[in-house]
């Protein structure tokens, strides 16, 4: 399931009981952009999209495809060109660079943007969400 929210983004205010479990609250704030949410359960492709479709990237992709296998996640991990993308992605793993283009591309998969090919933490973030079984906010 995706939220899109226009024109008012939904900021999770996190109250928490004992054992962890939210009880959260949410607060509107104009002045942020629009947010797609995916749950882990709805994820079931996540792109790893590049400028040209070779080199780091790739490598990048393979490493997040082991990682997906390791954490014995369902979920289908492929390579793409951000002009190649389509509105198959629940999820797109970009360089922040190209972020926004994705984010026009596919306005429906949550966005979550790297910095480095190899081992970044917001991929790795990433791959550990989905194993909690928490959502997938965008991060742009």
């Amino acid at each position: 399931m995706a939220h899109i929210l226009r024109g008012t983004a939904i900021l999770r205010i996190g109250l928490w009981r004992r054992g962890g479990t939210s009880i959260g609250k949410t607060d509107r704030r104009s002045d942020m952009t629009e947010r797609v949410t995916k749950t882990a359960s709805d994820v079931k492709l996540i792109v790893f999209a590049c400028e040209a479709g070779m080199g780091s990237s790739l490598m990048g992709a393979n490493q997040l495809k082991k990682m997906v296998k390791k954490a014995k996640l369902d979920i289908a991990v492929v390579h793409r060109p951000v002009g190649q993308l389509a509105d198959d992605a629940d999820v797109i793993v970009v360089h922040q660079g190209l972020a926004k283009q994705a984010r026009e591309k596919v306005p429906t998969a949550a966005i979550v943007p790297f910095v480095l090919f190899m081992n970044d933490p917001s991929v790795k973030q990433l791959v550990a969400t989905l194993k909690a079984g928490e959502p997938v906010v965008s991060k742009i």
